[in-house]
């Protein structure tokens, strides 16, 4: 039986994930802040699921993970979807520093602890959930397109450096545009997708082992688009 750990599996797309692997018949460990929440996926499956409650941002993230990977017996793939971003116009530094918080230094903290335990088998697969946002910088949210750039650019340095030391691990960037979860709530996105098929394809894009997915094509085109604007054409758009 296959094993996936899923940090950030409370709501939103972890949650639909977890739900898909349910279906494959995947063995899971599941992770986040919210206990009850946890407690309730792991009830639809008590066979499959096993849980670990853990906050990104905690020194003691790693020890958690440690524990969820000794409950499933081992780990084989390893997804990071727990994240926050707000827009933030009036720059608010609490903000601005939960953000980074949390999507720099919590995605560091649990990244590294992935790499080191695939190293000792010398093979896995680390998977991450970032965003299209990491494209551009947003005027509109400066620390969520920001650290998302940092989230690309670190898996990248990852890939290199497990190819530097001959290790078998690979790696999937996965970079979805807007989609209704709480993190958008009460507010009107355009192309907003929803959890469930945008997990599919995210699960699709694991299993081929995709180095980078964009989801869906609506955004790759978008994306495509975005990297041709000269820097001081961009910096003049209002983008909301």
């Amino acid at each position: 039986m296959r094993r996936i750990v899923i940090i950030g599996a409370t709501s939103g797309i972890g949650l639909e994930i977890a739900r898909c692997y349910i279906r494959k018949g995947w063995r899971i460990g599941i992770a986040g802040r919210r206990e009850e929440a946890l407690k309730k996926l792991q009830y639809s499956a008590p066979d499959q699921i096993e849980y670990e409650t853990i906050d990104v941002t905690s020194e003691d993230a790693v020890r958690g993970l440690e524990r969820l990977i000794e409950k499933i017996g081992g780990m084989d793939v390893f997804l990071l979807s727990s994240g926050i971003g707000s827009q933030n116009k009036a720059l608010d530094p609490v903000i601005e520093l939960n953000t980074i918080r949390t999507n720099a230094e919590g995605f560091t903290r649990m990244l590294t602890a992935a790499f080191n335990y695939f190293k000792e088998l010398r093979e896995g697969h680390i998977a991450v959930i970032s965003s299209i946002a990491g494209t551009k910088g947003l005027g509109a949210a400066p620390a969520y397109s920001a650290t998302k750039r940092f989230q690309n650019h670190y898996v990248d340095a990852l890939a290199q450096l497990a190819h530097i030391e001959k290790l078998d691990i690979k790696f999937t960037d996965i970079r979805p545009g807007f989609v209704a979860t709480d993190l958008l709530k009460n507010r009107d996105y355009p192309l907003l997708m929803q959890a469930d098929r945008v997990a599919f394809r995210i699960v699709k894009a694991i299993d081929k082992k995709q180095r980078i997915a964009v989801i869906d094509n609506r955004y790759k085109l978008l994306v495509f688009v975005w990297k041709l604007i000269p820097r001081w054409i961009w910096e003049r758009l209002s983008i909301k």
